[in-house]
């Protein structure tokens, strides 16, 4: 059910503010990610049109609101790649028999086992940062983990989480980085980078 009222109180700083819903009752707390239109600041007497949710805490809160005269925009379920997912699950399957036959060293598996994990939880701390309005990880960083063999693990928390996975100049980017690793890993299980994955041993 959809609600109307107008903006009571708004703190630009923290992004949050109350809502006292037309004949009354008691306020609703709004965060700014809860507008469709976040361009736009809220100011007092903003007639707002909103529906209801509960946070995390259990407490009520608005959610899916428009300012008066302003259209909601559905949201549209975004699918999966699963085309990602089987590849990085594939990757690392082939990284793990290639361990098993001593085709690559130990220290090199684990290199890109921990590199997955670290890069998941990276790209699940910056979503949540990113609901919360807090201050974000660097791309630049997301992308040097993937770099250095974390991108299975980037590309699995693209997909589950539905995190970086629309921004087309990050996709570019994060598939040069998938690229640029696997040719360097070709390279050092080839005969001329043989002596540098001694290295991992």
């Amino acid at each position: 059910m959809r609600l109307k009222g107008k903006i009571l109180k708004w703190n630009e700083e923290k992004a949050f503010g109350f809502i006292v819903p037309n004949g009354g009752g008691e306020h609703v707390f709004i965060h700014k990610t809860a507008l469709s239109n976040r361009k736009r600041t809220p100011q007092v007497n903003d007639v707002i049109t909103f529906s209801i949710t509960k946070d995390k805490q259990g407490r009520y809160c608005a959610d899916n609101a428009t300012f008066s005269g302003e259209k909601l925009k559905k949201k549209q379920a975004k699918s999966v790649s699963k085309f990602s997912i089987y590849l990085s699950v594939i990757f690392l399957g082939l990284i793990l028999a290639a361990l098993l036959t001593g085709y690559i060293p130990k220290n090199l598996a684990l290199l890109y086992l921990g590199a997955s994990i670290v890069t998941f939880i990276a790209y699940a701390s910056d979503k949540s940062k990113a609901q919360r309005d807090a201050w974000r990880t660097p791309e630049s960083t997301l992308h040097s983990l993937a770099l250095v063999g974390g991108w299975p693990g980037a590309a699995i928390a693209q997909q589950t989480l539905r995190h970086k996975s629309q921004k087309r100049d990050f996709r570019i980017v994060f598939w040069f980085t998938v690229v640029a690793n696997c040719s360097a890993l070709a390279w050092l299980t080839s005969t001329d980078g043989s002596h540098l994955l001694e290295l991992f041993r």
